[in-house]
C-alpha cells in the first residue's frame, strides 16, 4: 500500500461507516462529557461484544455513574450488572479497584494523561488511549484486534504485535487521522474487513489493500 493512500481511505471509511452501529464506547464518549463512564465501558467491552457491552453498562450506570456511588456497591451488586460480559468477576473488582484509585489519588477525576492511566490497575494502552482520545478528545491511537489486524492487512503497516502497532502508526499515521482512527477501523473490522473470509470484493478501498494474509475472501 502506498502511504498516501492512508487519505483517500480514511475519507471512504467515514463515508461507508454511517451504515453501521457506532461501537458502544464511542456511543458512551457521545452521550457525556465525563470521562469517567468512558473509561468503565472500556473496561467492560474488553474480550465482550458490543452488544453485550451496551446493555450492561446501560445497567450498570442505571446504578453509579462517579467513582464514588461505584464503590458504595458490592461486588456482587456488580457483578449481576454487567453479567455476561467476559470475565465479570473480575471486572467488577477491577471496577472497584480503579474507582477507589481515582478518589484516592484523583480527587475521584480520571487523568487525562497516557501514563498516568496506565498507572491504574486492569488499564492497558489499548483502554488509556481510548480513554484519552474519546473521553478528552486529545490525540492518541488506541490499537484493539481490528486496528492491529486492518492496518496489516492493507500493508500500511507491518508488524507482529498491537503494541508494535501503536508505535508503527505515531511515527507514519497523519496526526488528524489519531483520534477517529480506532471507531474506523472497529466500525469496518466488524461489519466488513472481518478476520476470517472479509468481504474484499464489496471493500471500496480493496484497490489500496495488500490483502496481507488473506487466504479466502468473500
Amino acid at each position: 500500500m502506498n502511504d498516501k493512500a492512508i487519505h483517500p481511505i480514511v475519507k471512504i471509511l467515514k463515508h461507508e461507516i454511517r451504515k453501521w452501529p457506532i461501537p458502544i464506547v464511542g456511543v458512551v464518549a457521545g452521550r457525556s462529557n465525563d470521562p469517567y463512564p468512558v473509561l468503565i465501558s472500556c473496561l467492560l467491552s474488553l474480550r465482550t461484544k458490543d452488544s453485550t457491552t451496551a446493555l450492561a453498562t446501560e445497567r450498570l450506570f442505571r446504578l453509579a455513574k462517579t467513582p464514588s456511588e461505584m464503590i458504595r456497591l458490592s461486588p456482587k451488586t456488580i457483578e449481576r450488572a454487567v453479567y455476561p460480559v467476559g470475565f465479570y468477576r473480575t471486572k467488577a473488582r477491577t471496577l472497584l479497584s480503579v474507582s477507589r484509585d481515582l478518589l484516592q489519588r484523583y480527587d475521584g477525576r480520571v487523568p487525562d494523561d497516557l501514563e498516568e492511566l496506565l498507572t491504574l490497575k486492569g488499564v492497558g494502552r489499548k483502554t488509556a488511549n481510548l480513554v484519552v482520545t474519546l473521553g478528552f478528545r486529545k490525540h492518541g491511537i488506541c490499537v484493539d484486534t481490528h486496528v492491529h489486524r486492518i492496518s496489516n492487512r492493507w500493508g500500511y503497516v507491518r508488524t507482529k504485535t498491537p503494541e508494535k502497532t501503536e508505535a508503527a502508526l505515531r511515527e507514519k499515521l497523519p496526526k488528524r487521522y489519531w483520534i477517529i482512527f480506532n471507531d474506523l477501523l472497529v466500525t469496518y473490522g466488524q461489519n466488513l474487513c472481518k478476520p476470517i473470509s472479509p468481504h474484499c470484493s464489496r471493500c471500496p478501498i480493496s484497490r489500496y489493500c495488500d490483502r496481507a494474509g488473506v487466504g479466502r475472501s468473500r
